[in-house]
Order: C-alpha cells, then structure tokens, then sequence
C-alpha cells in the first residue's frame, strides 16, 4: 500500500479543515517545501498537494507548488481546481505526476475520459462524499448522480487511481469513515486511494488489509505528530509469504 503524505495549501500556509469548511483551517506554521523534502527523505514515494485557494476560485499557490515539484525527490500528485483541459496539461508539463479531478467528470465526463486517455495513469478521479451524496466545485455543490453511478461510469478508462474521500467524517470517527470509502471500494476496478480515515499508526494497518485500497492520504495526523510517517511507511510495505522449507 501507498502512503502519500498530504498537504493542503491555503494562502502559502499548510493547513487541515474540519468537514471540508475552508473557512475554518486549521494552521500549521511550517515551511512547506521543507516539509515535502523531509517526507521524500524518510522514504516517500508520493506527496499529494491540495490548493484550497484553488479550489475555493481566490487564487493560487502556484509558485509554491512548482518549487515542490521541483526540489522534492518524489512524485507529486496535484489536486485542487482542475476545472479545465488547459490547467491539467499545464501541470503536466511542469512535471506533477499526477491531477486528481472531481468537478470537472461530474459535469464534463467526455472531456474527462479523452484527458485519461491522452494521459494514461496520471489522471485520478476523485470522489468526494458527504452525507451520501456525491459533491463538487470545493465540496459545495451536490451532483445529481449516485457515488456508485458516478464510479461505473469510468470503469473502462485508463485512470491512475480513484480517490475517495467522506469528506462528512470526523477524523475522530475512522470506523465510519473506513466504512463509506471500502464499500465504494468494491465499486469499481481501478486501485483505490483513501482519504481521511488516518487518525492513528492502527488505522494503516486495518486499510492495508481492505479490498481494492491501493494507498492512503496522511495529512492532519502527521502535522499533529500523532503518526510518525517513517513507521506508517514501515507498516504499509507488502509483507513477504511464508514458503514451506523443503529439504
């Protein structure tokens, strides 16, 4: 299993939300690009940035994203108000890894599908639910399609991943979280990336061992020090199959 170490952008600064509020973060006074590059030095493989600015339509940290993709030694997987071809490639050519995308499948799928095919696993899909019900443009707007639908829909297109987030979860309710992201989960063929559902070292273990879940996004418990990512990175390496001694 993947552990992408998460972090969320709002006016330059790192920080988390509770239940999705973007008027509410929580802020965490560390130097961002510093941050990525201790993450790829304990041994990530990926770190995934959200632009809240972005998403909410006041701006950008562009600028600060770019010095990360540049200067991080690992793969950066983007998310945060891709809302056009236009934006998708751009990050491309400026070497992200990866563009996780959420509104613009719900309301143009057919300019979604042909961008995961001209960009074959780099394209993820990002499914955002709260209260059952699928949400787009920053959480705000609820789709007028089912989560299972939604997911069905791009069965057969060449995605990176699908990411599924709850986003009406506390953290301090993994359980419930675990349960609305494993049974998308078997929704769909492609691998599967959780989001919100690390409260503590414990929960990695139990999504390891979860069908069709791929990797998980760990932010909020890594800025709060209450997982150590060289141990989540540790725990979610494949264990190697016992194999019977012959003599």
């Amino acid at each position: 299993m993947i552990i992408y170490p998460t972090m969320e952008l709002q006016n330059g600064k790192c920080v988390t939300l509770h239940r999705g509020r973007l008027e509410e973060p929580s802020i965490y006074h560390v130097d961002p690009v510093e941050t990525a590059i201790g993450w790829a030095a304990e041994g990530a493989e990926w770190v995934h940035v959200t632009d809240f600015d972005a998403v909410a339509g006041t701006g950008n940290n562009d600028e600060l994203i770019e010095e990360i993709i540049r200067r991080t030694a690992t793969s950066v997987q983007l998310a945060g108000g891709f809302r056009t071809r236009e934006r998708v490639e751009q990050w491309i050519d400026k070497g992200a890894g990866r563009i996780a995308l959420g509104t613009m499948p719900a309301r143009d799928p057919e300019t979604f599908k042909v961008l995961a095919r001209d960009f074959p696993d780099q394209i993820v899909l990002a499914v955002d639910i709260w209260q059952g019900q699928l949400m787009t443009d920053g959480w705000k707007q609820p789709a007028a399609i089912q989560p299972e639908v939604f997911l069905q829909q791009f069965s057969n297109d060449p995605l990176a991943a699908v990411m599924i987030t709850d986003i009406d979860s506390d953290i301090d309710q993994p359980d419930e979280s675990l349960g609305v992201i494993s049974s998308l989960a078997g929704q769909t063929p492609h691998r599967v990336i959780a989001s919100g559902s690390v409260r503590e070292i414990d929960d990695i273990a139990r999504l390891k061992y979860v069908p069709n879940i791929d990797g998980t996004l760990v932010g909020r418990a890594l800025f709060s020090r209450d997982v150590n990512l060289a141990e989540a990175l540790e725990i979610a390496k494949p264990k190697p199959e016992k194999t019977a001694d012959f003599i």
